[in-house]
């Protein structure tokens, strides 16, 4: 199968002959449907499915084989075998490919400029270059940081069910969670909706939770490393993944269900593109689309944008035959088809992917099973076999062909029988007593439909394909023949038949075939999903790396659904006759009724409209209108200058006032405050929630109490007084360092002439992350936070309420401050910070330039969610500043990337985590007290007390003289362009002050108040000489 992206997916064919051709293109060949005959099963009252049905099969099944059977009775057809013997090998599969072709001509000629490309015994494979090129680079990376890595936590995997029906899809995800959990994911399970399954889940995920509309915009997905997403029903639980601060979150959506593929040709004809584009958004934001069939990426070409990858493995067939054997019995199956019981039924199938496109393959099938006709025909002649070519529709008239082609080759009539993929395969096969593989075509994928064989006990006999010799040995699961000798293929079948019916020897290879299919694919399932995760998740530095080295042969976790897998037919609506799930897609058929609705709304406007268009002026009416203003306009302005030449009276005071009055009326609204700023009167704190994109809002705390600081100037909240960090500070337009300094950025536009915007005493910030991880304060605890503040009147004290706390798992060890800020940074935080703090104070490398902390078993503040004095904080900024400046030229100077970053999304926050826990060291050596504020209960206690710091603390490089002469020593550089370097960040980060520049603007301001009365005086000697000029009226 092939991609259809041009950029990033080829289509290749090879022969053995070393033959190749290159297709970029698949959208404009038909879909093929591997359960098209699922359509026949839908509701009878479902109108709308039924046209679209209709539609579907007129559109993808008018080009299909017909299948073949040859029936010989009786030693007088012994003689017309041996007539026809070297005829059937010379020109069979010429004749047969003229026939059947001439009937199938009658359909579309869509895709014969690609069969005539595939040459026989070729190989059609589907290759994502775009993926496979990500994921060697992905690979490279984490070679050289994996080394470097401390991890004390497991990875976190967010998983979103669809559903949480007990089906083939479920069976198919549990093995593969149970089998990830096995390897240290930690797994957290989300619902769209629940179902009987619930119980299920919670045994590998914990407490499950269900998202709902509004409960899908509260999850915190960051903290994840990864989400995987099960089924199109997914969609509705991962919307707030399209949205900041989260689009960069890897998302591995598993497509296992066609129901959108069928509809979209139909969304193709009807032209509704912007469902199409509603769904290729979904799909875009995906890293990956994985697929368990190779089939479903040529369905779905019309929505790849070269993120498609198939996992090959799904138990669903084996789960279909497992149930369609306690319900039917094999004789009562032959007579259904018109056989008899006695009849040995040979059931031969194609190519996977050209059932109805590639007749080659079922000529080939009747020139090679033409000696075995001839031998079975001479050894056993009262023996009756049942050919049957499994292929194409049942309703496109196949059976004509088949007929003359018997007629050709002088058989009985009804000797050739067709059957259509669109009836109850499952039957076809359950009745068959040898299956035979007849195509050449070299595929990726293990084929299907003899998954389904096995699973039914029946012998396969397939030719020696790579992918066939992979899984099945020969002798053992099955037989293999050789394409190229059709003898082998005859001693295959000498082995199956003995005495006029299947040997033991086939009864064995049917049971040792059964018990391989029932878990042939899994183990290659599990491990294709543990490499995807490694080759798409980005591990920062406090997980733990999980290898694959505990991965070994695995089953599907069939005890677990074992109820559901012994149910039969009758007692499961769900799967139809052949065991694919048909259940309608909420999701897609919501959205389908959705447009239906905004069509007929645009229909009505479209109406509306033109009703409409006989009211628009003409030009002549336009001319006229302007006449009449230009006319009213010239009326205006004379009245003005007449009245400016009339004398007139002032009026009282009281007429003064009151025209005064009605002007500030009519500018009331430009002079209103907003409500939030309202509420903040008299208040003495104000806490910003710092935020960035529309994801974020819903983590947002309302009252006034809190006011939002928005790094980013589109994901602004509407309607309300948010800060414009970006507006404050132009740094941030630039998203390179808003994402190095993440909300330490948004501080820094806080403290920019802060007096434009903050003028009470407190100060405090909080992140969203906060929120999202259940750790913002509660009415109670802000209660008692504004109570203590107002009773804090000596001394500084920094209140916090989100505490550094690190998951380490089974680690025995106490962690200290600097070795958790190690864990997150990659192991090179001491050094980092070190550096950047010797460089800032000049220090020698001599001295030791790490600040110690204390191993008290106290808090930390973590998540910027804190409170101090306003002044304090200006203090900070000041320090945080020249750090900034200091660690940012350590890391343009570094080789690497990031020197705090092991992961590609680490790298590109790369100071963010640092910054994070830098407040602690400033507000810990420079003697302020730290006040931890529990956010549930508000119980408040002192951390790290001031006496327990004395001759630890290094107080003299956080003393505020010392800061404010290095902040002007900078500033004056930058007023003069004398930068230390190219890219120097520290002007771009606040106000760059000092005295030289309060004393020019000081002069600029004398300069300009005495050219003010240079001109004034001027003016009044000009009027003294000349006397005052009355302007010129009338022009």
């Amino acid at each position: 199968m092939g991609r259809n992206s041009p950029s990033s997916d080829r289509l290749s064919t090879s022969s053995d002959a070393n033959v190749g051709l290159g297709f970029k293109k698949i959208r404009d060949r038909f879909l093929f449907k591997r359960n098209s005959h699922a359509e026949n099963h839908r509701e009878d009252g479902d109108e709308r499915d039924r046209k679209f049905d209709r539609h579907g099969r007129n559109r993808s099944h008018h080009n299909r084989i017909g299948r073949k059977s040859f029936s010989f009775k009786g030693i007088h057809l012994f003689y017309l075998v041996i007539a026809f013997a070297f005829f059937a090998f010379v020109v069979a599969s010429v004749l047969l490919q003229s026939s059947i072709t001439s009937v199938f001509r009658l359909g579309s000629e869509r895709g014969k400029s690609f069969r005539d490309g595939l040459k026989f015994g070729g190989s059609l494979r589907f290759f994502p270059d775009k993926l496979m090129s990500t994921f060697a680079k992905h690979r490279g990376q984490d070679r050289s940081t994996m080394q470097a890595k401390v991890g004390l936590r497991p990875p976190r995997l967010a998983i979103i069910l669809g559903n949480m029906k007990k089906d083939p899809s479920a069976l198919m995800l549990f093995t593969v969670l149970k089998s990830l959990q096995r390897l240290g994911y930690r797994l957290k399970i989300y619902a769209v909706e629940d179902g009987n399954a619930r119980t299920l889940w919670e045994q590998i995920g914990g407490r499950l939770s269900i998202l709902s509309l509004n409960r899908t915009e509260h999850v915190d997905w960051s903290i994840y490393e990864g989400v995987i997403a099960n089924s199109l029903e997914a969609k509705e639980g991962f919307s707030s993944l399209l949205q900041e601060p989260f689009c960069s979150i890897p998302l591995i959506w598993i497509i296992q269900e066609d129901t959108l593929a069928k509809r979209l040709p139909l969304y193709m004809e009807m032209g509704w593109e912007h469902l199409i584009d509603e769904w290729r958004i979904a799909f875009t934001r995906a890293d990956v689309i994985a697929y368990l069939d190779f089939s479903l990426p040529m369905l779905y070409s019309v929505l790849d944008t070269g993120n498609f990858f198939v996992i090959p493995g799904s138990p669903v067939d084996v789960w279909g035959a497992e149930r369609y054997i306690k319900s039917h019995s094999i004789n009562q199956l032959k007579n259904n088809f018109g056989f008899h019981k006695n009849d040995l039924v040979v059931m031969i199938v194609g190519s996977s992917f050209f059932y109805d496109k590639l007749s080659w393959d079922y000529a080939v099938s009747m020139h090679v099973i033409g000696p075995l006709l001839m031998k079975v025909a001479k050894k056993e002649a009262d023996l009756s076999f049942k050919f049957v070519f499994l292929c194409g529709n049942s309703t496109d008239g196949y059976n004509d062909a088949l007929q003359e082609v018997a007629s050709r080759l002088g058989l009985p009539d009804g000797s050739l029988v067709h059957y259509g993929l669109d009836g109850d395969v499952n039957s076809a096969l359950f009745m068959s007593d040898i299956v035979l593989h007849g195509s050449f075509q070299d595929e990726q994928g293990f084929p299907s439909l003899l998954i389904r064989a096995m699973s039914f006990g029946i012998p396969v006999v397939a030719p020696d394909l790579p992918i066939i010799k992979k899984y099945v040995v020969d002798g053992v699961h099955g037989l293999i023949y050789r394409k190229q000798q059709p003898e082998t293929l005859m001693r295959a079948f000498s082995l199956l038949v003995a005495e006029g019916k299947l040997s033991k020897f086939a009864h064995l290879v049917g049971s040792s075939g059964k018990l391989l299919a029932k878990n042939m694919l899994a183990s290659e399932c599990v491990y294709g999903f543990a490499q995807l995760l490694e080759n798409i998740l980005h591990f920062p530095s406090d997980a733990i790396h999980p290898g694959q080295s505990q991965l070994q042969q695995h089953t599907w976790q069939w005890n677990s659904f074992r109820k559901e897998v012994e149910q039969t037919d009758t007692e499961i609506s769900e799967y139809d006759q052949n065991n694919i799930f048909t259940r309608k897609s909420s999701v897609v058929y919501s959205l389908e009724d959705a447009l239906a609705t905004l069509d007929s709304m645009k229909d009505t406007s479209k109406n509306e409209t033109n009703d409409l268009t006989e009211e628009i002026p003409s030009k002549l009416d336009w001319e006229i209108l302007r006449e009449m203003e230009n006319s009213e306009e010239f009326e205006r302005r004379e009245t003005e200058e007449l009245e400016e030449r009339m004398e007139k009276t002032l009026g009282s005071w009281e007429d003064i006032y009151r025209n005064a009055r009605k002007v500030e009326k009519l500018k009331f609204e430009a002079n209103e405050r907003d409500e939030g700023e309202l509420e903040r009167i008299g208040q003495q704190l104000c806490i910003y929630e710092i935020y960035t994109g529309a994801g974020a809002w819903s983590f947002l705390r309302h009252g006034s109490l809190y006011r939002g600081l928005s790094l980013s100037s589109r994901a602004r909240r509407p309607r309300s007084d948010d800060v414009d960090a970006v507006f404050r500070l132009p740094l941030l337009n630039d998203t390179y360092y808003r994402d190095l300094l993440c909300e330490l950025g948004g501080m820094f536009s806080i403290a920019n002439r802060v007096d434009n915007i903050h003028n009470v005493p407190w100060i405090g910030f909080q992140s969203w992350r906060a929120s999202g991880r259940k750790v913002s304060l509660s009415v109670r605890a802000e209660m008692v936070l504004e109570e203590t503040i107002q009773e804090d009147t000596e001394g500084d004290t920094i209140y916090y309420w989100a505490k550094l706390d690190l998951d380490n798992g089974d680690a025995d060890e106490t962690l200290t401050f600097w070795s958790l800020c190690d864990i997150m940074n990659g192991g090179h935080c001491r050094t980092a910070f070190a550096d950047a703090f010797r460089q800032l104070y000049g220090l020698p490398p001599s001295v030791e330039a790490l600040p110690p902390m204390p191993e008290d078993g106290g808090y930390w503040a973590a998540l910027h969610s804190w409170v101090m004095p306003t002044p304090s904080f200006l203090e900070f900024m000041m320090f945080s500043r020249m750090f900034v400046d200091s660690l940012d030229s350590l890391n343009s100077e570094s080789n690497t990337t990031c020197l705090l970053g092991s992961s590609k999304l680490e790298e590109r926050h790369c100071y963010c985590r640092m910054l994070e826990l830098l407040v602690n060291v400033w507000a810990y050596h420079s003697a302020r007290r730290l006040v931890f504020v529990d956010p549930n209960s508000g119980l408040v206690e002192e951390q790290h007390l001031i006496e327990q710091r004395k001759g630890f603390m290094w107080v003299k490089f956080f003393n505020f003289t010392l800061l404010k002469s290095m902040d002007e020593d900078l500033a004056e550089a930058a007023d003069d362009d004398d930068h230390p370097r190219e890219g120097w960040l520290w002007p771009y980060t606040g106000e760059v002050h000092w005295r030289g520049i309060y004393e020019r603007e000081r002069e600029e301001r004398y300069r300009l108040k005495m050219d003010k009365k240079r001109k004034t005086k001027e003016k009044l000697l000009e009027r003294q000489k000349y006397g005052y000029k009355q302007k010129t009226l009338g022009r």
